[in-house]
């Protein structure tokens, strides 16, 4: 493709002083401002935008926003890059309406029979009569005092049946004052990257390839993020070290979204890092749906004072209940709390026993085990539709978790965006791979089995079979 040349200086057609953007937001104003500049023809199809290097030299950022930056508008379809050759614009794009977010989405959703987006639970298992239930026999036993605004840390019950549901599934040694409930670990990474980043802290590592979501909640609280690569074995501890950020976020029970559990040596080794006076983060992600054996026990339980671990109900139950929980080191915890003071006062308070409540008469735990079974069924019919349609690709993540990871070694970075769009097209939604990078790498489709049925998941793969073998997308 041919095309103008944005002139060498590069930052001109932005008409950007980066002093004025928050710390944080630099990125995704990026992002919009290309996207302005693509929409009302300041650059034209074909225009090849200026090298990052050269970019972020003449905006005064780091190369690395300026890769992030045209990374998500390739994600968008919006320029194309080739190894050796400049980002190109690939066509116009509608201008961002007025107050509507300029960060990219997952895949169009309108038109959709079969979603099979990754993270997403079987809302329709919610245990309704379980939650109703306890919900009267909270209403009939909550005094005044426990419907007041109470301690921001959560209501002591909440704290202490918690306290009680981590030492049995996820081998943890706390107590209720050991424990903040929050607004699930969304909450919980907005928190910590406030008192990290008063504390000094600007750099975190992340998983690459890793939770998108997680990515962009750290880097809206002004941490610069710093990608650690992803194997076979779980995050590259030796990465992460040459590094030198005192920080990082990680899924070991099972990483988003390759599904991999990090590996033993692996383990021993990140403890040793974070032992030499570093933090993990542990997101402590679908450890609850192990389907071939118990899961190993959180990295918090051997290391307290240098991890701090977060979950949430979101997997367990519905992500619209807003609960989750964070066990931090010591030394952060006063920070922690005063910084959830100020965000909410504290969860809202009737929720919060409702949950305790079903701990403490063993219905959520009978709930996990009934949608683990559902889940696993789930799972066996679309390896065994994978097996069937496409048994040339790679299947991954297949032991535990709410979806498959299938990857595409032999296919050109970047077309599992396109796949991804055109599979919409059929009534099927996935996510690319490519979506969770933050570094070019091989493509895939994350595979999300949770909502849909084994008719539905047997039927999805065979729609987006010529997709997935096809030459070129």
């Amino acid at each position: 493709m041919t095309g103008a040349r944005v002139d060498g200086t590069g930052a001109d057609f932005l008409s950007l002083d980066v002093r004025a953007v928050p710390r944080g937001r630099i990125t995704g104003e990026l992002v919009r401002r290309v996207r302005e500049a693509v929409a009302d023809g300041r650059l034209a199809a074909g225009t090849a935008l200026p090298s990052t290097r050269v970019l972020a030299g003449d905006l005064g950022v780091s190369r690395g926003v300026v890769v992030e930056v045209y990374r998500r508008l390739a994600d968008e379809g919006l320029v194309a890059a080739r190894t050796g050759s400049a980002t190109r614009v690939l066509a116009a794009a509608a201008p961002t309406p007025p107050g509507v977010p300029a960060e990219p989405g997952p895949p169009r959703t309108t038109g959709v029979e079969f979603d099979l987006s990754p993270g997403v639970p079987d809302m329709a298992a919610f245990p309704r009569a379980a939650w109703l239930r306890a919900e009267r026999a909270v209403l009939r036993e909550a005094t005044g005092a426990d419907l007041g605004y109470g301690d921001p840390r959560g209501h002591p019950r909440l704290r202490a049946e918690l306290a009680g549901w981590l030492a049995r599934t996820r081998g943890m040694r706390v107590g209720a004052d050991d424990v903040l409930v929050v607004a699930g670990v969304a909450q919980s990474l907005a928190l910590l990257a406030q008192v990290l980043r008063a504390r000094g802290v600007t750099r975190i590592g992340v998983e690459d390839p890793g939770a998108r979501g997680a990515r962009e909640t750290l880097a809206h609280w002004g941490l610069q993020l710093e990608p650690v690569p992803v194997d076979g074995h779980g995050a590259r501890v030796d990465a992460l070290a040459r590094s030198g950020v005192e920080a990082v976020l990680l899924t070991p029970a099972h990483q988003f979204p390759t599904g991999v559990v990090l590996a033993p040596q692996r383990r021993r080794e990140l403890l040793e890092w974070a032992r030499a006076g570093n933090l993990v983060v542990e997101d402590d992600y679908d450890a609850e749906h192990r389907y071939d054996r118990a899961p190993v026990p959180a990295l918090h339980a051997s290391a307290p004072e240098h991890v701090a671990c977060t979950g949430s109900t979101s997997k367990t139950l519905v992500p619209g209940a807003r609960i989750g929980w964070l066990v931090a080191p010591h030394r952060l915890r006063a920070d922690l709390v005063a910084a959830k003071h100020a965000a909410d006062l504290g969860n809202p308070a009737l929720p919060q026993l409702v949950l305790a409540e079903l701990i403490a008469a063993g219905d959520l735990e009978r709930h996990v085990r009934r949608v683990r079974r559902r889940q696993r069924t789930r799972r066996d019919a679309l390896l065994a539709a994978l097996h069937r349609y496409l048994p040339a690709v790679r299947v991954e993540g297949v032991a535990a978790g709410l979806h498959l990871l299938v990857t595409l070694p032999h296919r050109e970075p970047g077309c599992d965006v396109e796949i991804a769009e055109r599979a919409a097209g059929l009534g099927v939604l996935v996510h690319p791979l490519s979506w969770h990078r933050l570094r070019p790498g091989p493509p895939g489709l994350v595979l999300g089995y949770a909502v849909s049925t084994p008719d539905g998941l047997r039927e999805a793969v065979r729609r987006i079979t010529p997709l997935v073998t096809a030459t070129r997308p």
